[in-house]
């Protein structure tokens, strides 16, 4: 019976352990520090066990590895390098949702050489968003077409009947990762142009974007969608942009937290005697008692602005002390997300990815695709995001443990080998893709912002 090492009892390691525990005859290991976590998901089964450990203990890390066949990374991405290594030390096979860094790929032929198999970018987005559109850009070519654009979608937000908070956001991942991505730089391609978007306008560059069933959304640009023209393999298209689906009025208020400071990492102050309104009149050199007229004119917005009420709805002018000790005004705005922004216990969350290409056929008119997926936690069960970013990691690791991939080396689930058998059985339990297609005018150019 095969091994898997599950590295991770965290928010989205339910799904996939439970999915290889039900499969049958494959011994699941789940590490976690807190070994608690790691065995009310093991819940007793007898193919399973759950083991205390720090994934920084790199000794009592290998011993777990070396025991084992496959090895599912669901921790932060920078302990990832660590774990590579070990997998290629003690020749074994690693999963993870994460994007692929340089570290990582710089393993691709010491991998292959070794026969091994490192998959990555297995999750939701990165993960579904990969397999959705070449399973797409796929059938385009068979039929003897190319893409000619492709815009990307993908945001996991509450569920309407849980979205009740201003902020119209609600935190099932790390606030950390969602506040340093807000100052990433982004770059996509429109029409044949390339567009840098710099970290600094990030949220000032928007557009509002309806999605098929699911309503409208504000989105911006996910990172660098340059990359994925080589890696879909449609270098020649004249679009490719990859964006980030949120409530209406997230982008404004963003940009206004920025502007603020609340994401500064340097300015540190002792929370157990200083609360969140003193910081803030800090920041705004205004020390006086009108807190709300000192931000309104730093940010150079009315008094009556929706920013500012939602700034108060988080607490930040209270003179109520967090008692945190010694932080930096990021971790205490980490530690406001945190405790405000959070799902309560039956709420639901949903995602929604949706995909817009353009294909160009021989003597037929453009086409456009649209592929959408729309998919709500389960109440008192499983949230969206844990099962969509679990389930395909839980199914690739299946099929890795039995052999179903022959690829080696550092993998994107790109290749029809990966992503048809994901996609299937993530159908079955549930994670569907709709596809629907239109003809466009021979003179139409298409605009992916309305």
């Amino acid at each position: 019976m095969k091994q898997l090492l599950i590295l991770g009892a965290g928010l989205v390691a339910r799904p996939a352990v439970r999915y290889l525990l039900e499969k049958g005859g494959l011994q699941v290991v789940l590490a976690d520090q807190q070994v608690d976590k790691a065995e009310a998901i093991i819940a007793g089964h007898p193919n399973g066990r759950a083991v205390r450990m720090d994934a920084k203990d790199e000794t009592l890390l290998a011993r777990q590895i070396a025991q084992s066949d496959v090895v599912v990374s669901l921790l932060p991405w920078t302990l990832h390098p660590v774990i590579a290594r070990l997998c290629l030390t003690h020749g074994k096979h690693m999963i993870t949702a994460s994007y692929v860094k340089d570290e990582m790929q710089a393993l691709d032929t010491p991998a292959r050489e070794k026969g091994l198999i490192f998959l990555n970018e297995v999750g939701v987005d990165p993960g579904l968003d990969h397999m959705s559109a070449m399973q797409v850009i796929d059938a385009v070519r068979r039929d003897g077409g190319r893409i000619d654009s492709f815009f990307s979608y993908c945001g996991g937000l509450p569920a309407l009947e849980s979205n009740n908070n201003p902020l119209g956001y609600k935190f099932s991942w790390s606030p950390e990762g969602a506040m340093l991505a807000a100052t990433n730089d982004g770059r996509y391609k429109e029409h044949g142009k390339v567009i840098e978007v710099p970290g600094d306008q990030l949220f000032k560059h928007y557009w509002l974007k309806s999605v098929p069933g699911a309503g409208v959304f504000e989105a911006y640009v996910n990172r660098d969608a340059l990359p994925y023209l080589n890696i879909y393999g449609i270098d020649d298209a004249a679009g490719m942009y990859r964006g980030t689906l949120r409530n209406i009025g997230y982008c404004e208020t963003w940009d206004f937290i920025k502007q603020l400071g609340l994401l500064n990492r340097k300015m540190m102050f002792n929370f157990d005697e200083v609360t969140p309104r003193e910081v803030l009149a800090n920041i705004v050199n205004c020390p006086g008692k009108d807190l709300r007229t000192g931000i309104s004119k730093y940010l150079k917005i009315p008094e009556y602005s929706l920013t500012l009420k939602k700034l108060e709805w988080l607490g930040l002018l209270s003179d109520r002390k967090l008692k945190i000790g010694t932080a930096s005004v990021f971790d205490m705005f980490a530690h406001t997300l945190k405790n405000r922004l959070v799902y309560d216990e039956g709420e639901m969350d949903l995602l929604v990815m949706h995909h817009e290409f353009e294909a160009i056929y021989p003597d037929q008119p453009r086409q456009r695709i649209q592929s959408t997926l729309i998919d709500c936690g389960i109440p008192g069960g499983d949230s969206s995001m844990s099962r969509t970013v679990g389930y395909p990691v839980g199914i690739a690791a299946g099929l890795v443990a039995e052999g179903k991939i022959a690829q080696t080396g550092v993998l994107r689930p790109v290749h029809p080998e990966i992503y048809e058998p994901i996609l299937a059985e993530c159908r079955r339990l549930g994670i569907c893709f709709k596809e629907r297609r239109s003809d466009l005018d021979a003179d139409e150019r298409s605009y992916w912002g309305d």
